[in-house]
């Protein structure tokens, strides 16, 4: 008698670690257990056939703000999730700020996770913070499992989560290298930054003046001395200046044990076409001129960048001062949840780029990252997370189309390429009215990942304690070129 699955789903584009070719993905129990030609006889309760869409592995992001609980007038985890699932993003890693109280204990953890419980249309996971006062709570936070340990070396624009000085960054890579913890870092120098001209006023170009490159390549260069010292797993989060591209690209050479990534905004937008005033386009680092941007795309191509995630870093128009327009006072993050993959893959293509990069970039190198063993690729053993993209088809960012809470964005009337048609989670098609059925991950001890909720659910085996993985493997590459080793508001001026 013939095997029989629940579901199949054909596309004569998919991306699969082999390449993009014609196939067909069964799935039975939620998981991917066959991967054949598109023409296979495989039986199944549903077949589905995608045609000329591509099917793709679900996107994993590792860097969103969803600011709950305590900031839900930002976003939150209905929202969020929604947005993310909308965009082909089926797992997402939660940023430890911007909610309240932080995730810098295990208390707060656990008001997280209840807070996100049967309320996500996606998997989510949660990253620690590592603040000054809390050496004592990484050791229990890595047991709970928290996927990693996010700092800032410069102010993070909200009271509750400072910035840790160098002296107080040592001991804790020391403690997260005993751990085999991951230490993902905001690489901004606060010594640097205040000697800087002050950013005001509408003028993008001072904006720049007060972040400029040699904050962010005096930062790198910190804490790739620490990776190296320790032999610690460092991750460099949203790199703006490539004048640090080769200072990383030597210590990755030696052995440091380093992963970078970058964002869809510093690969799409420069800071040439930044309008006066246009204060939607402010993050932290900021967007930096054409020449720069060619660089980080060249750096992803060449390995040297292991991934792109959205650092979805949201917060009420209000707090833009579009108004006024000004550069200073206004909150610096960009909401693009639901826009990253067409974002990326609309200016990858223009480089000559296909779509078994962009799943390297946003699907099977984010996962390998987090330790995701069984997220980001269309292969036998792992969860059934599809998204079904018709990669050819254009359209016009439409903002009331986001499902973002706050609607404001910097895309908004850009043609892009690419529409997500629909997304899979473990099998099951994502209804975006309809009942949430994303669980809550966390990090296994080296032994795998598993969801928190329901308990009993594993998934694969990670990477087992002291390896250092590579990312582009993870992500289909049959190459292993990349190394890893309150409520109260926020300070705009400074995020």
């Amino acid at each position: 008698m013939a095997e029989r699955f629940d579901v199949v789903v054909r596309s004569r584009r998919a991306v699969t670690p082999e390449g993009e070719r014609p196939a067909s993905v069964a799935v039975r129990g939620g998981v991917i257990t066959a991967v054949g030609a598109y023409d296979s006889e495989l039986h199944a309760a549903q077949t589905i056939d995608c045609g000329e869409d591509a099917l793709l592995p679900g996107v994993v992001d590792s860097h969103v703000h969803v600011n709950e609980p305590g900031r839900t007038e930002w976003e939150g985890f209905i929202s969020a999730t929604r947005a993310a699932a909308a965009g082909g993003i089926t797992t997402l890693i939660d940023m430890p700020l911007n909610c309240v109280p932080p995730t810098t204990t295990v208390a707060a953890l656990q008001a997280k996770r209840q807070s996100a419980e049967g309320r996500c249309h996606v998997d989510v996971g949660f990253w620690g913070g590592l603040v000054a006062d809390n050496l004592g709570e990484l050791a229990p936070l890595h047991g709970e499992g928290v996927f990693g340990f996010k700092c800032y070396l410069t102010d993070s624009g909200v009271v509750e989560f400072g910035y840790v000085t160098r002296e107080e960054l040592e001991p804790a890579v020391a403690e997260l290298a005993r751990l085999d913890a991951l230490t993902i870092v905001h690489a901004e120098d606060q010594r640097l930054l205040e000697r800087a001209p002050s950013a005001h006023g509408g003028d993008y170009g001072d904006f720049l003046a007060s972040r400029p490159p040699e904050v962010e390549t005096a930062a790198i260069a910190e804490i790739i001395g620490l990776s190296r010292h320790y032999q610690a797993r460092v991750h460099v989060l949203h790199l703006s200046a490539a004048e640090a591209l080769p200072a990383i690209a030597a210590a990755r050479a030696q052995g440091v044990r380093l992963t970078v990534e970058t964002c869809p905004h510093y690969l799409a937008l420069s800071a040439e076409e930044v309008p006066a005033g246009a204060t939607q386009f402010k993050c932290t680092p900021p967007i930096r001129e054409d020449a720069n941007r060619e660089a980080l795309w060249r750096a992803l191509g060449d390995g040297v960048v292991d991934c792109v995630v959205s650092d979805h870093s949201p917060c009420p128009p209000e707090l833009k001062h579009l108004e006024v327009g000004d550069f200073g006072r206004a909150w610096g993050g960009i909401a693009s949840l639901q826009l990253s993959l067409p974002v990326v893959w609309t200016h990858a293509r223009r480089r000559g780029y296909g779509l078994v990069e962009v799943v390297r970039w946003m699907a099977g190198g984010p996962a390998r990252l987090v330790g995701l063993a069984g997220k980001g690729a269309l292969a036998v053993g792992f969860d059934a997370d599809l998204v079904r993209f018709a990669a050819e088809e254009t359209f016009t960012v439409d903002p009331s189309a986001l499902h973002h809470r706050h609607r404001l964005t910097p895309y908004a009337g850009h043609e892009l390429s690419g529409v997500v048609r629909s997304v899979w989670l473990r099998g099951r098609e994502i209804d975006l009215d309809g009942p949430a059925q994303g669980r809550l991950l966390r990090r296994d001890d080296g032994s795998g990942v598993q969801a928190v909720r329901p308990s009993g659910v594993a998934q694969r085996g990670n990477s087992p304690p002291g390896s250092a993985p590579t990312l582009a493997a993870a992500a289909g590459d049959p190459t292993e070129s990349s190394l890893f080793g309150s409520s109260q508001g926020p300070d705009p001026s400074t995020r």
